[in-house]
This record gives C-alpha cells, sequence and structure tokens, in this order.
C-alpha cells in the first residue's frame, strides 16, 4: 500500500459516497485506476466494509476484570445490549475492553448486569481531540 492508497482510504473514510472519479480527481487518477486501486485493497483485506460514522451523544470506554472464568457467560451478557460499538477481548491488565455509546441510564443498567461477573472501570468522553488529517500532496 502506497501514499496514494493510504490517501484514498482517508477520502473513503470521510464520504465513501465518493465516485472514483472524485477521488481521481483529488488524486490525480483516472477513474478507473481508483476502482482497480479499491478492488485490489478488498481483495487483500484492507478495505473490510464501506459504512457511516454517527455521532453520539455520550461516548464510554469500559475496562472489565474478570473476577472467575465467566468467559461465555459474560460475552453472552454483553453482546445482548446494543448500545455496545466494540467489545475487545485484550491482553493487558483488563480482560476485555468495551467501547459503547450508552444513555446515563441504561450505562446503570449494563454494569448492574455485568457486576455479578466483574469488576470494571469506566471512562466517558468529553471530547474527541484527534487531529484532522492533512490533504494529499
Amino acid at each position: 500500500m502506497d501514499h496514494t492508497d493510504e490517501f484514498i482510504l482517508k477520502l473513503l473514510k470521510e464520504d465513501s459516497r465518493l465516485t472514483n472519479k472524485e477521488i481521481g480527481e483529488r488524486v490525480y487518477l483516472t477513474g478507473q485506476a481508483v476502482g482497480n486501486r479499491i478492488n485490489n485493497m478488498i481483495n487483500h483485506g484492507i478495505i473490510e466494509k464501506f459504512t457511516i460514522s454517527e455521532t453520539y451523544l455520550e461516548t464510554q470506554f469500559i475496562r472489565i476484570f474478570l473476577k472467575d472464568l465467566y468467559f461465555n457467560e459474560l460475552e453472552k451478557l454483553v453482546n445482548q445490549f446494543e448500545g455496545i460499538q466494540d467489545f475487545y477481548k485484550v491482553r493487558g491488565q483488563a480482560c476485555y475492553i468495551v467501547i459503547s455509546h450508552f444513555s446515563v441510564e441504561t450505562l446503570d443498567i449494563f454494569i448492574e448486569a455485568i457486576s455479578k461477573y466483574v469488576r470494571y472501570n469506566v471512562e466517558i468522553a468529553v471530547a474527541n481531540k484527534k487531529k484532522p488529517e492533512s490533504d494529499f500532496i
């Protein structure tokens, strides 16, 4: 993957509805060449799917520490909740990390449900400080 592929990915992340021709105008390639690059990234597993991004009022990062070997029970329970964006089994201090978009009320319900099996730590995002990426050079 070269710099042009990386920029094509950036453009698709910003707006996956861009046409190959529109992307090509930004990266100085034909629409066909852009389509070939996108197909190549799909074939190599770099692009998994095209999707949309939502803005949420709340984002929580929940570190989960199992009290005992309740892996199956916890995974089944967590996957029942709608507000889960990502649910990772991790190495390190925590056993799992959950990224969620619960309301305050739903967060309380979630915490009460998992407390039978785990200790936890909740961090709530107050602002996204990601720096915008620069344009293609």
